[in-house]
């Protein structure tokens, strides 16, 4: 039964993070979720990706991009890119659900893992590099406009230690270490690739209950290069990553070849077959569709061609020319037709939607 009223929610700032999501959202809807899934956007995911992601989130909501401008702490990560990531306080904005599962885009759902709604704010799993601070890629909370703008006087007055949203997150919710337990996720919950000197063993011992991985660090799953025949990632100078990481990747690129790949490559072809203008050419006739407003369209008055050093020559025309001449020569698109025998202009006028406006070039045909 699909609960209406709390959501997944993840964040998109660049068509490349959008990836992400969409490995993301479709990682959760493999696993049969009953909640909600949707997605913040800024200004700069493009109109086709938006359609994309459409297909996979319930919601996806613009929002203005947010940024620490911190560079001296983001240095100290030597993660520059990561004071857009303020950005993910508009969550919080999202106030017609009642609680909300925050996951970052470079998270992967290895089976559901709706159990988390059960928890309450602020419920995240510990950092790998300092437990006693959690790890900001997973974490429960309740949308309000209240908390959203706390959150925000917050950062003015105080920053962010580390320059990004896990640093401000942190210090706002400061009691997380040793307030209540219950609000402390299980790390299976974000497991991260980090090494330690324990982590192959833990790993080995906890690593099958694994429920969310999280693809921790600059190379993200989409800077690796991916084998659709092998089904393989595979390694090149410029990417590393342990055993355990590649069997993830390799998890995270079988969904995106699966799924996602096929939505991208539908959306280009739609794109392709509802974009401004194409271009085709039939025995020296460059025809021009080119898709306009019709109220625009009908307002249209094409310029007479100054008069050619040869005038088109009379042929006999079939009643199919006949129509054609006279819809070309009715709807305020007069032209010179030079040397062209319309016969061989193979064209259905049955097929040009009503918005869509027939442009001609002329180029003397080949001898």
């Amino acid at each position: 039964m699909s609960v209406t009223d709390q959501a997944f929610v993840t964040l998109a700032t660049d068509d490349v993070y959008c990836q992400g999501a969409l490995v993301l959202g479709q990682s959760l809807r493999n696993h049969t979720t009953s909640r909600k899934l949707a997605v913040l956007i800024t200004p700069e995911v493009s109109s086709g990706m938006r359609s994309v992601l459409r297909s996979v989130f319930d919601e996806v909501t613009e929002v203005d991009a947010l940024d620490s401008a911190d560079s001296v702490r983001l240095a100290l990560l030597q993660r520059p890119e990561l004071g857009v990531t303020f950005t993910k306080l508009h969550c919080w904005t999202l106030t017609h659900y009642s609680k909300c599962v925050f996951m970052d885009a470079d998270t992967l759902v290895l089976c559901n893992v709706d159990e988390l709604f059960d928890r309450e704010e602020f419920s995240a799993a510990p950092d790998s590099g300092w437990p006693d601070c959690f790890n900001s890629g997973v974490f429960v909370f309740r949308p309000s406009l209240k908390t959203y703008n706390l959150l925000l006087q917050f950062a003015a007055e105080h920053g962010s230690f580390d320059g990004g949203d896990q640093g401000l997150l942190n210090s706002f919710f400061s009691n997380w270490a040793t307030a209540d337990i219950g609000k402390h996720l299980p790390f299976i919950y974000n497991l991260s690739s980090s090494a330690v000197y324990s982590y192959v063993p833990a790993f080995n011992h906890f690593g099958r209950d694994t429920k969310v991985v999280h693809f921790l660090g600059a190379t993200k799953p989409w800077n690796y290069k991916y084998n659709l025949q092998t089904k393989r990632v595979m390694q090149d100078g410029t990417t590393s990553g342990s055993f355990h990481q590649l069997s993830f990747l390799a998890l995270w690129w079988n969904i995106y070849s699966a799924s996602i790949l096929p939505l991208l490559e539908k959306f280009q072809k739609m794109e392709e077959s509802e974009s401004e203008e194409w271009k085709h050419t039939f025995s020296g006739v460059e025809i021009t569709l080119k898709k306009v407003d019709p109220s625009v369209a009908n307002s249209l008055q094409m310029p007479v061609l100054p008069e050619q050093a040869s005038e088109a020559h009379p042929t006999a025309c079939s009643s199919e020319e006949l129509t054609f001449k006279a819809w070309l020569y009715s709807s305020n698109l007069y032209t010179k037709l030079n040397n062209v025998d319309l016969a061989f202009i193979s064209l259905s006028l049955t097929d040009l939607p009503s918005n869509m406006l027939l442009i001609l070039h002329f180029r003397k045909p080949l001898s």
